[in-house]
């Protein structure tokens, strides 16, 4: 396959596979409790997907690197979680349910990190950048989810099973397409010392903050829609809420391909501002009054969480090396789906139940500043360090 063809091939997948989680996770919540769920259920069924994905992530990362075949490794996922998933639409009962969902996460939540490992690994050494591709899949994101609200207001949400296993369908098709996806100059399988890859301090310290952020997103990202139908939003809101949260990232990608300096102090900087502005957006949800509201806000979601998204993975690119790549994306996935999550399951639906949204996003502003604290210290800690360096290199 010449690499035209390839590259399209990845920009179709990206649009389709990331159109069907978006259709699984805008509306999931809303089917969990169309079946008799309560709001701390739910959270603490959606925390299972980030406790298995402690494992998860870094076990398909490490196959991919092993195999140095990310291709197939996504085809597995993808019909591994397409077929679990029928089960859990299959049954009512709580607890079959939730061990459906444990095999369900296994093969879902490292989808997204294997998919950017995939297309870095495919334009490495080429003109291409990364959110030229990734851009296709803020496009699916938006427009599946806007498409699937009326749908599901039309067939009932009780058949969100059917709109999914479409989805996942074509996902795999234009999965069977796609190339490789092995990193170029990569040390050779069986040769790679995965414990060097910890010893970067300013890798693990942008984990470890990215943490405090992340637990707020995913906090949104799983209620988001339960606040929603609160305020008296119907499926068809919940899915332009979706639209406007992800048309707005290509713009977004394409300013920060052009424009975005490739460099550990520039991408720390911006991860400040960008957590600042998480803060306010969580501020600006803490004191909507009504649905209309909550989707207006969500257009930040193209700065704070595309932003974060992008700069986040070329900052692992850029301190993790090849021949850990997946690996070190699965890690840092792992800190947005996996950890977090857990965190934003629990608590998130705790808060939810026991206090209101309003104090759930409350907490996820307190957060957010943490984070803004935590990144301007580890910019502080970089520049110090550049500037012993060059004073080393001058003789001071």
């Amino acid at each position: 396959m010449n690499h035209t063809k390839s590259f399209q091939m990845i920009k179709a997948f990206n649009f389709f596979v990331y159109g069907a989680i978006a259709v699984y996770s805008t509306f999931f919540a809303l089917y969990l409790q169309s079946i008799g769920m309560s709001t701390l259920e739910i959270g603490a069924l959606m925390a299972v997907g980030p406790m298995v994905s402690i494992i998860a992530n870094p076990l398909w990362g490490y196959l991919s690197d092993r195999l140095r075949n990310v291709r197939l490794i996504l085809i597995i996922m993808l019909v591994g979680s397409m077929l679990i998933m029928q089960l859990v639409f299959l049954y009512q009962s709580y607890t079959m349910i939730y061990a459906s969902m444990l095999f369900f996460f296994f093969f879902q939540m490292p989808l997204f990190s294997q998919t950017n490992s995939l297309i870095l690994n495919s334009i490495e050494g080429t003109k291409h950048n990364f959110g030229a591709f990734r851009l296709f899949g803020s496009l699916g994101w938006a427009l599946m989810a806007v498409i699937a609200g009326p749908v599901i207001g039309q067939i009932g949400i009780e058949r969100l099973w059917v709109i999914y296993t479409v989805m996942m369908l074509i996902s795999l098709g234009f999965a069977l397409t796609l190339p490789r996806g092995e990193a170029k100059g990569a040390a050779p399988a069986g040769k790679v010392n995965y414990r060097s890859m910890f010893r970067n301090r300013y890798f693990l310290l942008f984990l470890v903050i990215g943490l405090v952020i992340s637990i707020p997103n995913s906090m949104n990202t799983t209620f988001i829609s339960l606040y929603i139908r609160e305020m008296g939003g119907e499926a068809s809101m919940i899915g332009w809420s979706a639209f406007w949260s992800s048309i707005f990232e290509i713009p977004v990608f394409l300013l920060l391909d052009r424009y975005l300096k490739k460099n550990t102090r520039t991408m720390v900087l911006c991860l400040i501002v960008i957590s600042g502005l998480f803060a306010l957006r969580w501020l600006l949800m803490s004191n909507a009054d009504s649905a209309v509201q909550i989707i207006y806000i969500q257009a930040l979601h193209c700065i704070t969480f595309g932003g974060y998204y992008y700069i986040g993975t070329q900052l692992t690119v850029l301190l993790v090396p090849a021949e850990f790549r997946a690996s070190g994306q699965a890690l840092y996935a792992l800190t947005w789906g996996g950890l977090s999550g857990i965190a934003a399951g629990i608590a998130g639906g705790w808060l939810f139940e026991q206090s209101g949204p309003q104090a759930m996003y409350q907490l996820c502003g307190m957060l957010a500043l943490a984070g803004t604290v935590g990144f301007s210290l580890l910019y502080f800690r970089l520049r110090k360090g550049v500037r012993r360096s060059e004073g080393m290199s001058t003789g001071l």
